[in-house]
């Protein structure tokens, strides 16, 4: 009885919504209809509602969607007879479907996500083996120094915790590789870390060949080990100590459980963050997806695995004969496998690991590249909206993640759109003025603020849409590439650890410059048409709104290619610990105030430290959060400024022994409440009004920055052609 009136609701509802999309109504009537919806909208807002005032908001959004959606399909495409008008018409309205479909998914994945789960540290109370991977393949022994370290280091049983080095790097194919330096290199590097690893008590693991890329790497482990989980860390992820803590427990409590899944952290910003300097003030690009989109995957079983801070049951993945190696995306696409093998999945959403993102933009693209290229290769071998095993929600998640990575198409539409009208004249969007203001202007706005309603503090107003557009120019090729050859990309490891000594622009920057140039010129024929062509003002002021738009977009991205120069490759982290600093036989009381995998900044009390001191080698010691003892680490003195009755004082590590990696590591990873606490400070809305404010004025400076950095490096190529007409002439 419960069941069928559900049903009969279900129906009266649908009914009602299909005829107040459908309903006919004059211009007058659709705009008081948006301006009240954006009213509601904006009230809800402004109080604050949540929970059940959050999804009324939402549905009053929907409404202004699905209208628009109609109007669009039924009164706004090309005549058929018109091919010239049609075909980009045509594309533009897919574009946009596309759009719908994927705010339609959005809707039903993170509407009401899981809360964040409470801290399960202190209920573990069995504790199972654990075998731990890092797979590497070019990363030097520094960077492995730590995160092994760090994993070795981390609140377990000691009996029952054992920690792999997964080296792809020096395996016998490289070592006997026919071209002599790649060999020697190889050679030299198998020595080195199996040393490494000796001395932090870790077991080194290589291969024979590199087949089947990290999947392989990961397979080969699991033949030779036998824990019954396996945490995967990434070459540059080192975990906190209570990792395992807040991860392994929920094994316990369900058998069918095949993976633990905690969010990617990093310590250093990604090329967007770090050109446009919002590192420290605006939530990373990975929050908005590990603290909204995992949640809400969370919810219909379908959090799937990442590649690393992980940990999965060997039992499951036995079942499906280890990790799934057909696509460069081998995370995702395990994950597939076993939800559709009725195994389950949890999110923990608390940064228990601290991680390097690539650091120039060029390795940024390449890094989104294989993400693109691999999950459009599952979307080709595995279509999860067709996966036998999978529940309705969990197709309906899985879409959602591999179509997302189709945006370039749209993206691409949208840019060049206005240009199809302002350069040939083409009619692709049969519409007045009035109508664009009506409908399409109403339907953008409730887009805006129902994304602002999804994630909020999570991501800013403006910046999924940059992200999108800087990635678009050089994704696009990409994404036609494997849909036309499935099977051809492969498994690149992203370069990590890197830094940029002078300011410079990206190499792969020139096509940004030559869309800005072309908008400009639109811009300029925009401002023509509205004086010579009067009786079509409207639309021309619609479309040359819509191209500047694009324009600001673009100019931003100018500043986003225009790469600063940062010696470090990894931020520095606050901290608060005390410390004795010890150099030329003196020791002094002091604090640790930030550190980072390089070095750490010193508090000392004595505003008189002599200036001396710079160059030479001391040490600092200090009590490990795994130990009871004061520890030392060697450093060596880089500059000291007095300030007031202090010295800040800066150092560099020295690490000469194993101990020395577990205490950097100590020092940087082991505390995960710093990164909860950094990610907070970072967490605010500025709203839309204000987020659009905020976005347009630092479009303006980084348009001026890029256009700057542009001029300067023509500099160089002027000189060069001076010198060989001298030359010549000569």
């Amino acid at each position: 009885m419960r069941k069928a009136r559900s049903v009969i609701i279900w129906a009266v509802v649908s009914l009602c919504m299909i005829v107040l999309i459908t309903l006919p109504v004059n211009l007058q009537t659709q705009l008081i209809t948006s301006i009240t919806v954006v009213t509601v909208m904006a009230l809800i807002k402004v109080l604050k509602g949540e929970g059940t005032w959050r999804l009324v908001a939402l549905a009053f959004g929907t409404s202004i969607v699905l209208r628009y959606v109609y109007w669009r399909t039924t009164n706004t495409l090309p005549p058929l007879n018109q091919p010239e008008n049609f075909i980009p018409g045509l594309l533009l309205y897919l574009a946009e479907m596309y759009s719908v479909a994927m705010l339609a998914l959005s809707l039903f994945i993170v509407a009401t996500p899981l809360p964040s789960r409470p801290s399960r540290a202190a209920k573990n109370e069995r504790f199972p083996h654990v075998d731990v991977f890092v797979p590497s393949y070019n990363e030097d022994a520094g960077l492995l120094g730590n995160t092994l370290a760090a994993a070795k280091a981390m609140d377990y049983p000691a009996e029952k915790l054992h920690v792999w080095l997964l080296d792809d790097g020096g395996t016998l194919q490289k070592r006997n590789s026919g071209k002599l330096l790649e060999a020697q290199a190889a050679a030299a590097r198998h020595i080195e870390l199996k040393q490494l690893c000796d001395d932090l008590d870790v077991s080194y693991l290589t291969r024979d060949r590199n087949e089947h890329a990290k999947a392989g790497n990961l397979n080969n482990a699991m033949k030779l080990s036998t824990g019954e989980l396996i945490a995967v860390f990434d070459a540059d992820h080192a975990p906190a100590r209570d990792f395992l803590l807040e991860t392994v427990g929920y094994f316990e409590d369900d058998p069918k459980l095949f993976l633990v899944q905690t969010p990617h952290f990093f310590i250093n910003p990604d090329p967007l963050e770090r050109n446009l300097r919002t590192f420290d003030k605006m939530p990373s690009e990975n929050e908005m997806f590990y603290g909204i989109i995992q949640r809400g995957l969370d919810k219909w079983n379908a959090a799937f695995f990442c590649g690393s801070a992980a940990v999965l049951s060997r039992r499951a993945l036995e079942s499906q004969n280890g990790f799934s190696g057909i696509s460069i995306t081998e995370d995702c696409e395990t994950a597939l496998a076993l939800h559709g093998s009725g195994w389950n999945s949890i999110y923990v959403d608390k940064p228990l690991i601290a991680g390097l993102q690539p650091a120039t933009f060029a390795s940024f693209i390449g890094q989104r590249s294989r993400w693109a290229q691999g999950m459009m290769q599952i979307l080709r071998f595995r279509f999860p909206l067709l996966k036998r095993g999978l529940t309705i929600p969990q197709r309906f998640c899985y879409m959602s993640s591999t179509l997302f990575w189709l945006f370039p198409f749209p993206r691409t539409i949208f840019l060049f759109a206005p240009l199809f009208y302002l350069f040939f004249d083409l009619e692709i969007f049969t519409a007045s003025g009035g109508e664009f203001l009506a409908y399409t202007l109403a339907y953008m706005l409730v887009n805006l603020m129902m994304q602002n309603y999804l994630y909020g503090s999570f991501r800013w107003p403006w910046i999924s849409e940059l992200y999108e557009y800087v990635q678009t120019v050089h994704l696009l090729p990409a994404v036609v590439s494997v849909m036309l050859n499935p099977r051809k990309p492969t498994f690149k490891v992203t370069a990590k650890d890197e830094s940029i000594a002078v300011s410079r622009l990206s190499e792969i920057s020139r096509p940004f410059f030559v869309i800005f140039a072309v908008q400009i010129v639109a811009l300029i024929i925009t401002i023509y048409k509205i004086y010579a062509e009067p009786y079509k003002a409207d639309v021309t002021l619609v479309v040359g709104g819509w191209n500047l738009i694009n324009l600001i977009m673009a100019g931003c991205a100018l500043g986003v290619v225009s790469e600063r120069g940062e010696r470090a490759s990894s931020r520095r982290v606050r901290v608060n610990r005390r410390c004795e600093f010890g150099a030329n036989g003196k020791w002094y009381t002091a604090s640790i105030e930030d550190v980072s995998v390089h070095g750490a900044r010193l508090h000392i009390f004595n505003k008189h430290l002599d200036e001396m001191l710079v160059g030479a080698v001391g040490e600092i010691r200090f009590r490990p959060y795994s130990g009871a003892d004061l520890e030392t680490l060697p450093l060596i003195v880089r500059n000291i400024e007095p300030s007031g009755d202090i010295s800040n004082v800066g150092c560099q590590y020295v690490p000469k022994s194993a101990l020395d990696h577990r205490l950097i590591a100590d020092l940087m990873f082991a505390n995960s409440d710093q990164w909860t606490q950094f990610q907070a400070s970072r967490r605010r809305n500025p709203g839309l009004i204000r987020g659009t404010i905020w976005f347009l004025g630092m479009s303006f400076y980084q348009t001026s920055r890029g256009l700057v950095y542009f001029f300067r490096s023509m500099r160089p190529e002027r000189e060069a052609q001076q010198q060989a007409a001298k030359v010549n002439a000569g």
